[in-house]
C-alpha cells in the first residue's frame, strides 16, 4: 500500500502540494491527472525519494520496488532482447549465483526463487514485450545503438515493465508509442500484477488501463473511482455542489451584514447586532470553483478552392529505388478529415511526406491545385524550434512586416500568453512547444493540414480544444495520431496503409481496435497447398540447442542436490525429538528442491519437443 500523509513541498517558494494525502491500496491501477505545471511529475519524483518532503510522509511496504522510465536505453551494442533481461536486477543477479554457489541450503534456495519469478521463460516473456511495442524478431537481436532515441525509449520502457515492480511509475508512456503499441500498453496494463501509477492525457488509455483517478488540484490529491469519465462526471457534480454552497453562503452573509448594518446603532437591536456579527466572523467560508482558462486553437481560415486539392493516379513513393506504398489511386477534397491507420512501418509517415511534397513520387501521377497550401506538423520538427530564441522571435522570422501586436496575438490564439512570447524556447514545457509548433504549421491558413501525432505533450483539455478547432477549420486535414478520442472526435473517413497500399477501410475505428488487439484480421480460407514450414536457420538451432544443454544442467543440478538431502533425511539420528527442528529444515528443503525439480524437468522436456520440431 502507498500512503502519502499530509505532505507539503514547494519549488522556488510556489507550493505544489499543502498537506495532501492519499492512500493507493496495492494492485490499484490509478490514473494521475492535473493541470499542466501541477506538480505530477514532482509527485513521482517525492514518491522515489529524489526530493525530500518539507513536511509529511510518503510509506511503502518495505523492500517494495519502484520502477520507472527516467531516460531512454544506453546506445550499446548489447541486443534489444539482452537489455530488456538485463532490467530485472534480481533474475540476473540470481543467475549469476546459481553458477557459482557451493552451499546446498543456498543453492535450493537460489533455485526456488528462479522458478518462483520465472526466470526461465522470461526471454520469451521479454520477447512479447518488445513485440507488443512495434519490435520485431528480428530487430530484437539488434544492437540498441542501431534505434534512434525515441526507439530506445520503448526499449527502456520494454526494460522497466518486464521487471514488474511492485510500484509501477508512468509518466506519458504513450507519447512515444503509436497507436498499436498504445493500445498493446493498454491491455499489458489492464493486467499487471502490481500497483501502477500512470501520468497521462490519453483519454481512452485512462478509462480503459485504470480503475482509479487521482486529482491533483489546489495542491491537494482526490481519488475518485472508475476511469477518465466517471472522474469527470463526478468532478463536475462537485463543483456544482460547491459553487451552489458558495452562492447560498455568500447571500446568508449578505443578509447577516445587512442586519448589523442596520441594526448595530441601535439600543434595543445592538445585543442581536453584535450576535449575527460573531456569526458573520464564525462562519468558514466556501469558495466557488474557479472556472478552469479555457484553452484555445485559432486555426485561420483558407479561401475556398475547387475539388480535388490533391488527386494521386497509380502513383509510387519510397526511397532511393525501393517503392514503400505503390498503385496510390487517391483523392482529397477540401472537406476531408481523414485518419490514417495502419502498424508502424507500413508507410503512413511516408505517404504524409508524399502529400506534403516533402517526397516526390516516383511513378504514377500526384496533382495539386496550382495555388494549394499545405500545413505539415510532425513530432521531430518540436525539436528543431531554436531553443535559444524566443516563440516571439520565431513568429516574427516568419511575418516580419506584421506589427508586434499582431503576432502576440497570434501567439495568445494558440494559448502562449504574454509571459510565454518572450521566454526562450528551452525553458517551455513540451505542450508549449508543440503549440508553437502548431501556430508556425497553419501560420498561412493551408488548405491542407497533414498532423503526424499532434498531442504529444498536449494535456486532456488541449487535446478536446484542438478537436474542436479542427472540427471549424475549413481545410482538409490528414491525421496520423495514436489518440482514439481525437480520431473518433474528427476524422469522418479512414484509410489503411497496408502490404504497401493504400485504401479506405470501411469499418468503425472500434473494429480497427479489435482488429489490433486480436493480432490482424481474419485470414482469407486457403485454396492452394499450404507450404511446408520454414526449416529455423542456423543461430536458431545453436539457440535451440543451448537451450537444451542449460536445462539439461539445471536438472543434473538439482538432482545432486536432491541426492544430498536424501542422504541427510536418511540418517536414522535426525529424527531423535530433540533434532526436530532442524529435520524439518531438511524436508523443507527437500520439498522445494522436488517443487523446483518437477518445474526444470517440465522446461527441460519443453526444450527437447522444441529442438525435435526443428530438426524435422
Amino acid at each position: 500500500m502507498l500512503r502519502i500523509s499530509d505532505i507539503s513541498y514547494a519549488v522556488e517558494g510556489r507550493p505544489l502540494f499543502d498537506g495532501a494525502s492519499a492512500v493507493i491500496p496495492d494492485g490499484h491501477k490509478v490514473g494521475l491527472v492535473g493541470r499542466n505545471g501541477a506538480g505530477k511529475t514532482t509527485l513521482f519524483r517525492l514518491i522515489r525519494g529524489e526530493l525530500s518532503l518539507e513536511s509529511g510522509e510518503i510509506t511503502l511496504p518495505a523492500r517494495a520496488r519502484i520502477g520507472g522510465v527516467a531516460q531512454e536505453a544506453p546506445a550499446s551494442d548489447d541486443s534489444l532482447l539482452d537489455t530488456v533481461l538485463a532490467a530485472d536486477t534480481e533474475r540476473a543477479a540470481l543467475l549469476a549465483e546459481s553458477e557459482t554457489a557451493t552451499d546446498p541450503h543456498r543453492i535450493a534456495e537460489v533455485q526456488t526463487r528462479l522458478a518462483d519469478i520465472d526466470a526461465w521463460g522470461a526471454p520469451g516473456r521479454a520477447a512479447a514485450i518488445l513485440k507488443g511495442l512495434g519490435f520485431t524478431e528480428a530487430e530484437q537481436a539488434m544492437p540498441c545503438r542501431a534505434f534512434s532515441g525515441g526507439w530506445r525509449m520503448r526499449v527502456a520502457l520494454a526494460g522497466v515493465l518486464f521487471a514488474r515492480p511492485d510500484l509501477l511509475l508512468l509518466d506519458e508512456p504513450t507519447n512515444y508509442l503509436d497507436l498499436e503499441g498504445a493500445l498493446w500498453l493498454e491491455g499489458y496494463l489492464a493486467r499487471y500484477p502490481h500497483t501502477v501509477i500512470l501520468i497521462s492525457h490519453d483519454r481512452e488509455l485512462l478509462n480503459r488501463a485504470v480503475g482509479h483517478i487521482l486529482h491533483l488540484e489546489n495542491r491537494k490529491l482526490t481519488l475518485y473511482a472508475g476511469g477518465y469519465d466517471a472522474f469527470a462526471r463526478a468532478r463536475a457534480a462537485n463543483r456544482a455542489v460547491q459553487a451552489a454552497e458558495a452562492k447560498k453562503q455568500e447571500a446568508r452573509r449578505a443578509h447577516l451584514q445587512s442586519f448589523v448594518d442596520r441594526f448595530r446603532a441601535k439600543a434595543t437591536k445592538a445585543k442581536q447586532a453584535q450576535s449575527r456579527l460573531k456569526m458573520l466572523e464564525k462562519m468558514a467560508p466556501i469558495t466557488a470553483p474557479e472556472d478552469a482558462a479555457r484553452t484555445v486553437f485559432t486555426f485561420p481560415q483558407p479561401d475556398e478552392m475547387s475539388p480535388p486539392i490533391v488527386a494521386l493516379e497509380s502513383a509510387s513513393v519510397g526511397y532511393g529505388d525501393q517503392p514503400v506504398l505503390s498503385r496510390l489511386n487517391l483523392r482529397i477534397d477540401q472537406d476531408d478529415r481523414i485518419a490514417l491507420l495502419g502498424r508502424n512501418g507500413e508507410g503512413k509517415s511516408t505517404l504524409s511526406k508524399l502529400l506534403s511534397g516533402r517526397l516526390a513520387a516516383m511513378g504514377g501521377r500526384l496533382t495539386r491545385s496550382s495555388k494549394l497550401r499545405i500545413g505539415y506538423f510532425a513530432q521531430h520538427q518540436v525539436d528543431e524550434l531554436h531553443l535559444d530564441e524566443t516563440p516571439l522571435d520565431h513568429i516574427r522570422r516568419e511575418r516580419p512586416e506584421e506589427a508586434p501586436a499582431k503576432l502576440r496575438a497570434r501567439l495568445a490564439g494558440f494559448g502562449l500568453g504574454a509571459d510565454q512570447a518572450e521566454t526562450q524556447v528551452a525553458k517551455l514545457s513540451g505542450g508549449q512547444k508543440a503549440r508553437l509548433s502548431l501556430l508556425l504549421a497553419t501560420l498561412d491558413a493551408p488548405h491542407m493540414l497533414i498532423l503526424d501525432e499532434p498531442t504529444n505533450h498536449l494535456d486532456i483539455e488541449s487535446r478536446e480544444a484542438l478537436a474542436e478547432a479542427l472540427n471549424d477549420y475549413s481545410g482538409a486535414v490528414i491525421l496520423v495520431s495514436h489518440d482514439m478520442h481525437l480520431l473518433s472526435l474528427v476524422a469522418d473517413r479512414l484509410w489503411l496503409v497496408k502490404d504497401g497500399r493504400v485504401g479506405p477501410y470501411d469499418e468503425d475505428l472500434d473494429a480497427y481496435r479489435r482488429m489490433l488487439l486480436s493480432g490482424d484480421a481474419p485470414a482469407k480460407p486457403q485454396t492452394a497447398k499450404p507450404a511446408a514450414p520454414k526449416r529455423p536457420g542456423r543461430e536458431q538451432m545453436l539457440a535451440l540447442r543451448a537451450e537444451v544443454r542449460k536445462c539439461e544442467a539445471r536438472v543434473e543440478k538439482l538432482t545432486e542436490m536432491r541426492e544430498k538431502l536424501s542422504e541427510k533425511l536418511a540418517d536414522p539420528d535426525i529424527y531423535d525429538t530433540s533434532r526436530e527442528d532442524e529435520r524439518l529444515l531438511w524436508q523443507r528443503k527437500f520439498a522445494e528442491v522436488e517443487e523446483a525439480m518437477e518445474r526444470a524437468e517440465g522446461l527441460w522436456m519443453a526444450a527437447l519437443e522444441n529442438l525435435e520440431e526443428a530438426e524435422v
